[in-house]
C-alpha cells in the first residue's frame, strides 16, 4: 500500500506544474518531458526531477549545443545541451528549415547521412539510431535522403554530397572522442564543413523549430519511403576509383616485400582501409584482430585516439612485431585521422607526429606532382594548405619549389571551404592537414581522410624501401633541404568554461588592463596575435589577417628568436591546446644549438593557469 502511494505521488509530480523557482527550468522540464519519447532519456530528467537535482537539471535543460570545429559535439545523454533522440530532431528541423530557404531544387536533390558506431546503452542511443531519426525528420517532410545502410568513414559524406549532387549532408560522428560522447557534423552542398553564416543561420533556425514536428520520431520512413535511398555501394566504388589519381607506383606496390600492421580502433575503418589497399596493387594490410571491428566501448584503448602515441598503439606494435611488419597504421574510430608508426634498426618504435607526417606527405606529394605533371603544367598554379596552429614546413617547402603555402583558422572546415574557392579559381591543390594527424591528399573530398593518408603512406613507405630508405631517414632528408621545424604540441584538461575564459582574460590583462606579456621566462615576446579579438601587434593597423573567431579562445606568441606559440581551446573537447615551433633555414644543421626549446612554452602556460588544471 505504501508503494503505490509513494508510486501515486511520484506520478503526480511528474504531470504537475514544475515549481522548481527558476521558470525557465519550469518551462525547460515541461518541455522535455512533453517532447522526448526515448524512455531511457526520459527517465533520466524525470528521476533528476524526483531527486530534486534542480542545478543538474539546469545545465543540462537551459543551455544548447553550438557548432564547434566539427560541428555539434556533446555527450550522449538527456538534455538539451546533450546529443540525444530529441536534440538531433531537433538540429534536423532546423537544417530542414534553413535548406528550405537556401535552395529552391532542395526537394530535388536530397540529403545524404552517414554514421559511425557509437552507442549509449543506457540512453538507448547510437549513432545508426540518430541517422535514421536525421532521416525521417528529412523523409516526412518528402526530402529525398541518402541513407548508408551501414557505417561509413567520415569524408564518405563529404564525398557523396559532391558525387550526388546533394544540398547537404550529416556525419553521426564524435570521431576520436572519449566514448561517452557522440556528434553532428553538417556539410554543405560544397562537400566542405559548414562556416559562419550558415551555422549561426542554422542555430537560430534550430531555436525556433523545437517542438517536434509530426513525423519526426516517425524512424520507420528509413524503411518504407520511396524517397530513401542507399549510396553505399556507388559511394564506395566511386570512391576507390578516385583514389587511383593519387596512386603513382602500383607496379611497385604489387611486389613490395614490406608488410604494413592496420588498426580501426574499434571504428570503421576496416573493410575500407582494405579495399583501398587493393586499388593502390598492395597485398592487404594485417589487421589487429582485437581492434578490426567496431565496439562503441573502445574496450582495448584508454581512449580512441590514435594520436595519444605509443601507448595507445600497444597492441598494434607487438603485432607487427610478431608478423615482421615496419609500419603500423592507425585510423580512429570515424577514419578521418591517421597515425603511423615505424620500427627502427635500434628495436624502437618511431611514432610519427602530425607535423612530421605533414613534412613527408608535403615532400612525396610534389615530388610525385612534379615527376608526373603534364607538359603545360605551372608550379605557380599550385597550392598547399594547412592551419595556422601546424607546423610551417609546407611553407618552407613552398618557398624553396615554387608552389603557394596558405593557412587558415584551426578546423578542417576551413581548409575545406579555401580548397573549394581555390579549385574553382582553376588553382591545383595537391595536399592539407592540421597538426592534429588530419591529412587531405588530393582534393576528391574536401575534409580530411585517413583511408587515402593511409595507403598514401604505404606507397610512399613502398617506394622509399626500393632506395633502401626509411621513412624516419627521408623525414631527415625533407628538413636537411628545406630546413628542420622542431614542434611541440600537447595540452591540458579544463571542463569548467569559466576557469578557460579566465586563464584566456587573465593574458590580455596580465601586468596590467589590455596589456599581454612582455616576456615567457626569460625570453622575450616580439608579437602578439589574437584571433579572439582580432588584435595583431605585427601589423601597421593591429588587426589579424585572419578572419576573428569570437567564439574560441586562441592566441599566438612570436618570440624575439623566432620560436611561434599558439594557446587555444579546442572546439571538440575540453582541452586547452598549445603548441610551438621553432623553424630554422637549410643552412642550420643543428637544431640543438637553437636559443630555446619549444617546451619553455609552457612556462607561461604554468605561470597563467590555475595549477587546479594542470596534470
Amino acid at each position: 500500500m505504501a508503494e503505490n502511494a509513494e508510486g501515486d505521488l511520484n506520478s503526480n509530480l511528474l504531470h504537475a506544474p514544475y515549481h522548481t523557482g527558476d521558470p525557465q527550468l519550469d518551462t525547460a522540464i515541461g518541455q522535455w518531458l512533453r517532447w522526448d519519447k526515448n524512455p531511457k532519456t526520459k527517465e533520466q530528467i524525470e528521476n533528476l526531477l524526483r531527486n530534486g537535482m534542480n542545478k543538474e537539471l539546469r545545465d543540462r535543460l537551459c543551455c544548447r549545443m553550438t557548432f564547434g570545429t566539427a560541428g555539434l559535439r556533446s555527450a550522449m545523454g538527456a538534455g538539451f545541451c546533450y546529443i540525444n533522440d530529441l536534440t538531433v530532431i531537433q538540429s534536423t528541423q532546423g537544417m530542414y528549415k534553413y535548406l528550405e530557404r537556401c535552395f529552391s531544387d532542395f526537394k530535388q536533390r536530397g540529403f545524404v547521412v552517414g554514421y559511425d558506431t557509437r552507442g549509449q546503452v543506457t540512453s538507448s542511443c547510437s549513432s545508426q539510431r540518430l541517422a535514421k531519426l536525421t532521416a525521417a525528420v528529412l523523409l516526412a517532410k518528402d526530402v529525398p535522403v541518402y541513407l548508408f545502410s551501414r557505417y561509413v568513414p567520415t569524408p564518405f559524406v563529404p564525398y557523396a554530397v559532391q558525387e550526388l549532387k546533394a544540398v547537404a549532408g550529416v556525419m553521426i560522428t564524435a570521431s576520436h572522442n572519449r566514448k561517452e560522447d557522440n556528434g553532428y557534423k553538417v556539410y554543405w552542398e560544397t562537400g566542405a564543413q559548414i562556416t559562419s553564416p550558415h551555422d549561426k543561420e542554422i542555430l537560430k533556425c534550430i531555436e525556433e523549430c523545437v517542438e517536434p514536428w509530426n513525423g519526426s520520431w516517425n524512424d520507420n520512413l528509413v524503411d518504407t519511403s520511396p524517397l530513401k535511398r542507399d549510396p553505399l555501394q556507388d559511394i564506395c566504388r566511386r570512391y576507390m576509383e578516385d583514389l587511383k589519381k593519387i596512386c603513382f607506383h602500383r607496379e611497385l606496390n604489387s611486389k613490395t616485400t614490406l608488410k604494413f600492421v592496420h588498426t580501426s580502433f574499434h571504428g570503421v575503418g576496416h573493410d575500407y582501409v582494405q579495399l583501398a589497399f587493393q586499388v593502390f596493387g598492395f597485398k592487404p594490410p594485417i589487421p589487429v584482430p582485437e581492434q578490426k571491428d567496431p565496439d562503441p566501448d573502445f574496450s582495448t584503448v584508454k581512449c580512441p585516439n590514435p594520436e595519444e602515441g605509443e601507448s595507445v598503439l600497444e597492441l598494434s606494435l607487438r603485432l607487427a612485431e610478431r608478423e615482421n611488419a615496419r609500419v603500423v597504421l592507425a585510423t580512429d574510430p570515424d577514419a578521418d585521422r591517421l597515425a603511423v608508426a615505424e620500427l627502427q634498426e635500434n628495436g624502437h618504435w618511431k611514432v610519427f607526429t602530425g607535423n612530421e607526417l605533414a613534412a613527408l606527405f608535403g615532400w612525396w606529394m610534389f615530388d610525385c606532382w612534379k615527376k608526373n605533371k603534364s607538359r603545360n603544367a605551372d608550379v605557380k598554379n599550385v597550392y598547399m594548405l594547412a592551419t595556422t596552429v601546424s607546423s610551417k614546413i609546407l611553407k618552407a617547402i613552398a618557398l624553396e619549389e615554387g608552389f603557394h603555402f596558405e593557412e587558415t583558422l584551426p578546423g578542417f572546415k576551413w581548409i575545406g571551404c579555401r580548397i573549394k574557392d581555390l579549385l574553382e579559381n582553376g588553382k591545383e591543390v595537391l595536399f592539407a592537414f592540421e597538426e592534429s594527424i588530419g591529412f587531405l591528399c588530393g582534393t576528391s573530398v574536401l575534409d580530411k581522410d585517413g583511408v587515402s593518408a593511409a595507403v598514401v603512406v604505404a606507397e610512399m613507405a613502398a617506394y622509399l624501401e626500393t632506395l633502401n630508405i626509411t621513412l624516419k631517414q627521408q623525414l631527415t632528408k625533407v628538413y636537411e633541404k628545406y630546413g628542420y621545424h622542431i614542434s611541440k604540441t600537447s595540452y591540458f584538461l579544463c571542463y569548467d568554461p569559466i576557469t578557460i575564459k579566465s586563464i584566456f582574460e587573465r593574458i590580455r590583462n596580465f601586468d596590467s588592463p589590455k596589456e599581454y606579456p612582455k616576456f615567457c621566462g626569460t625570453f622575450a615576446i616580439l608579437h602578439i596575435r589574437d584571433v579572439t579579438t582580432g588584435y595583431d601587434s605585427s601589423q601597421p593597423n593591429k588587426k589579424s589577417v585572419l578572419p576573428v573567431s569570437k567564439n574560441s579562445q586562441m592566441i599566438t606568441f612570436t618570440f624575439q628568436n623566432g620560436c611561434v606559440a599558439t594557446l587555444r581551446t579546442s572546439g571538440t573537447e575540453p582541452k586547452i591546446k598549445y603548441y610551438a615551433e621553432m623553424c630554422a633555414s637549410p643552412e642550420q644543421r643543428f637544431p640543438c644549438t637553437w636559443g630555446i626549446q619549444s617546451t619553455k612554452f609552457e612556462e607561461i602556460v604554468f605561470h597563467i593557469c590555475p595549477q587546479s588544471i594542470l596534470p
